[in-house]
């Protein structure tokens, strides 16, 4: 889908630069090229869409339905299903998070999304089994699910809506008064459209420098972390591997697809499946541009508490895979 950006990226650098193949400056500046170019289109794309589900979104229904006490936590499941059908990195996922906000969703569900929607999707699923076979890619997708799911609840616990930035708030009042404006007058889509198109643009506008930002810090890592710099620390005789790897894999990003073939390579080498994953669900679900984007609808209180759940439970998992294989 994305081949015409690659090749873009490739001529850009080695033809136009005329940079050579294989050094850290032309690995990482081939990664910010192509990723913002993808990113962007992405981000425009389901910010654009999110806008026309809002505009007919039944938020009090909606509001309704997800807070009744009878669910006994299946929204925060459900919610985490729908990061797996969703095939976006951590990066990407976050214009839905703003959407689903407004759209009035619970904060607790809306992180269940987030968090599962990088580790587990159709692209990861393909991998996984082609990689590591059925079984393990069955109790995988168990687990990111899993993990959505009981973060999203604890999250929601904690009652963490009061440090969403004033901008998320402000965007969230504008979004119901015409999202009310709209269900009173009965406009029809073509109607919508002006006012879609000018919340898409103040979006944008919020939230480009933040996406520019984090994907050149993951360019940086992606160019010059040198290869077999992370099998020193995460070899199987020491049993703080898993927190160690989680860790390490904060500073760094990648989608699941990037990421798989180098977790296959590490396991390859002795390293625990349980580590690498552990490992994996790091560099996806949390890494540092990721918390950049965040912090424009995040406070840095909210981004901590939401990384430290994340990383916990991310730890466990880690475990429960290296008692399991």
């Amino acid at each position: 889908m994305f081949d015409w950006i690659q090749q873009f990226a490739d001529w850009l650098v080695f033809d136009v630069f005329k940079l050579e193949e294989g050094k850290h400056l032309t690995e990482a500046l081939n990664f910010f090229i192509y990723d913002s170019i993808k990113i962007l289109l992405l981000v425009f794309v389901i910010i654009f869409f999110m806008g026309i589900v809002n505009s007919y979104f039944p938020v009090e229904k909606v509001r309704n339905y997800l807070s009744r006490k009878k669910l006994y936590g299946f929204e925060y499941f459900m919610a985490s299903l729908f990061g797996v059908v969703t095939p976006f990195c951590s990066c990407s996922s976050v214009p839905l998070f703003i959407g689903f906000v407004k759209g009035g969703i619970p904060l607790g569900v809306t992180f269940a999304f987030l968090i599962t929607s990088p580790l587990v999707n159709e692209v990861a699923i393909g991998l996984f089994i082609g990689l590591f076979g059925l079984k393990t890619t069955i109790i995988y997708v168990i687990s990111g699910v899993l993990l959505g799911t009981i973060s999203g609840i604890i999250l929601q616990k904690l009652k963490l809506e009061k440090y969403l930035t004033p901008w998320v708030q402000q965007v969230l009042e504008n979004s119901q008064k015409e999202t009310e404006r709209f269900e009173l007058e009965g406009m029809s889509l073509k109607d919508r459209l002006p006012s879609i198109w000018k919340e898409t643009s103040t979006i944008l506008k919020g939230i480009v420098p933040y996406v520019i930002v984090g994907i050149a810090i993951g360019g940086l890592m992606h160019g010059y972390i040198p290869d077999g710099f992370f099998e020193e620390y995460l070899s199987k005789d020491n049993w703080f591997a898993v927190p160690i790897a989680t860790l390490l894999a904060v500073p760094m990003y990648s989608g699941a697809s990037g990421i798989l073939p180098v977790i296959q390579v590490l396991v390859s080498k002795g390293i625990p499946l349980g580590t690498a994953i552990a490992f994996m669900m790091g560099v996806v679900g949390l890494s540092l541009p990721e918390a950049m984007l965040l912090k424009k609808v995040m406070t840095i209180k909210l981004i901590a508490i939401f990384f430290s759940v994340v990383t916990v439970c991310i730890i466990i998992s880690g475990y429960v895979f290296n008692i399991i294989f």
